[in-house]
């Protein structure tokens, strides 16, 4: 699958993710910070098409990767 140009996630999530001209999202930072968690956990669950994951924004208080497409 790949990102329809929705928007969804952006608007969901804009403290870490902008949209190219196209619509398809560009991360700002890998990196979910505590407080976004919970924000971008939805940005992923509402996206029609990205195959994007939450492993970051679901992983306990490790570091690593944020939401990824």
């Amino acid at each position: 699958m790949t990102c329809t140009g929705q928007g969804l996630c952006a608007e969901l999530l804009p403290e870490l993710i902008d949209l190219d001209e196209w619509g398809s999202p560009i991360l700002k930072d890998r990196a979910v910070p505590d407080q976004l968690r919970t924000h971008a956990r939805r940005a992923v669950a509402v996206c029609p098409a990205w195959p994007c994951t939450a492993a970051g924004a679901d992983r306990d208080q490790q570091s690593g990767p944020g939401p990824a497409g």
